[in-house]
């Protein structure tokens, strides 16, 4: 068993990470994700508490008085007068019961707080998919940038392999005194920059893992490579604005505004009248001063509460002035979302453009940069050619393959940002 355990120790880190399989841990066990879960938690539980505000409260109430002058046990009434039965007087009353209060009319203050408060737990959830988008987008983003990265060092090692074999070459042929010992020196120069340059590439894919790493919310080993096909990008920007309706981006302004038109609906309820019930039974007890013994009496009341302001120098104006200017903020900052979003949308289809464009540029300067480079080799042991001229062929070829892997990765980032715009990196099985 031991030994089994070994092994499988040892072949977890060699399992390759695929991007699906690091996109649904996230959703699950990143704490990006675990934070916006609980902003719908936070939210849910405001909801409950503004509905059950309507049902009033019951509270255990008690007191202990200490007078200078002797009183009653309970208030007279002429029933109490008349009954000629003595009369319990005491010094202290120790009061003890329960209290039940409720809210009967708020001038539907209190429907319109459910309500708000309904809104803002439905914005919370439209918040929390923006939030994993984000979350989705952005590790595809790094896992892209570890790909690009990897292979680019793969294409860094070759070239590094490539000038040490010309150096010894060329070392060969200066023994011979076929080749100056100022063309060694300038290979050994390239050859160490190309090593340089490798170095730099493993040390960017440890920051770029680590980052990845923070982000999903556990340790990523080896990435499972993607297959990129570059195709000619066929979008129109109305037709995916045309769409925008659905986004939760959308959705969550509407929201806004229509949560500033119960605010105003709130801030009018004030200018109404306000009926409150409250009522009690408990018991006072007090030791006689007659008869030195204990007493007690039972009480019970219910009373109901009318309060209607009649004038407050303006102050209720103001307050309904302030939610409708806060209505007017509302309306322009979905307006002004509205086309950002557009804006944002046009950028990224003319991105994706960019980026295919790029992509064909750079395939295109790879190919005539190889036959420069075989051109130049045949030119340089011909002795046709100098060494620079080697040289510059083959980091313009080293250049070029660099960019043209780049580019690659880039057209698929581009994809995935327009994807985080339109909302679409969440797919339906992710979805929590």
């Amino acid at each position: 068993m031991i030994r089994i355990f070994s092994i499988l120790l040892l072949t977890l880190p060699l399992c390759s990470s695929t991007l699906d399989g690091l996109v649904g841990y996230a959703m699950k066990h990143s704490s990006v994700a675990k934070q916006s879960q609980t902003q719908i938690e936070l939210a849910n539980l405001k909801s409950q508490e503004s509905k059950v505000q309507q049902y009033g409260s019951f509270d255990f109430v008690g007191d202990v008085t200490r007078y200078n002058i002797s009183r009653t046990l309970v208030p007279l009434t002429p029933t109490v007068i008349g009954s000629g039965k003595p009369v319990t007087t005491v010094e202290s009353i120790f009061s003890t019961g329960i209290a039940y209060n409720v809210p009967l009319f708020t001038g539907f203050s209190q429907t319109r707080q459910i309500e708000i408060e309904g809104i803002a737990k439905q914005m919370s959830v439209a918040k929390a998919k923006l939030t994993k988008e984000q979350l989705v987008y952005n590790i595809r983003s790094l896992y892209l940038s570890v790909l690009a990265q990897k292979e680019m060092l793969k294409a860094q090692k070759s070239y590094t392999k490539a000038l040490k074999k010309l150096t010894k070459q060329i070392a060969y042929e200066v023994e011979l005194g076929k080749k100056a010992k100022i063309d060694l020196f300038k290979a050994q120069a390239n050859s160490q920059a190309s090593q340089t340059q490798q170095e730099i590439l493993s040390s960017h894919i440890a920051i770029t893992k680590a980052t990845l790493s923070a982000l999903v919310g556990k340790r990523v080993g080896k990435l499972k490579s993607l297959r990129i096909k570059v195709k000619k990008p066929r979008y129109s920007v109305n037709r995916l604005y045309a769409k925008a309706s659905s986004l939760s981006k959308v959705k969550i302004e509407n929201m806004a505004l229509a949560k500033a038109e119960k605010q105003i609906a709130k801030s009018k309820a004030t200018q109404l009248p306000q009926v409150n019930l409250s009522s009690y039974v408990g018991k006072n007890f007090g030791e006689d001063v007659a008869t030195n013994e204990w007493d007690d009496e039972t009480l019970w009341q219910v009373g109901v509460n009318v309060k209607w302001n009649i004038l407050d120098f303006g102050k209720r104006d103001l307050g309904v002035q302030q939610a409708k200017i806060a209505k007017m903020e509302a309306t322009f900052k979905r307006e002004q979302m509205l086309l950002d979003l557009r804006k944002l949308i046009t950028q990224g289809i003319e991105q994706v453009k960019q980026s295919y464009a790029e992509y064909l540029g750079n395939a295109t300067q790879l190919r005539l940069s190889k036959k420069s480079e075989t051109i130049e080799k045949v030119r340089y042991e011909e002795d046709a050619a100098t060494l620079n001229d080697l040289l510059l062929a083959k980091s313009m070829r080293q250049l070029s393959q660099a960019k043209l892997i780049e580019s690659r990765y880039n057209y698929k980032k581009s994809i995935y940002y327009l994807d985080y715009l339109l909302e679409r990196g969440i797919k339906p099985s992710s979805k929590r």
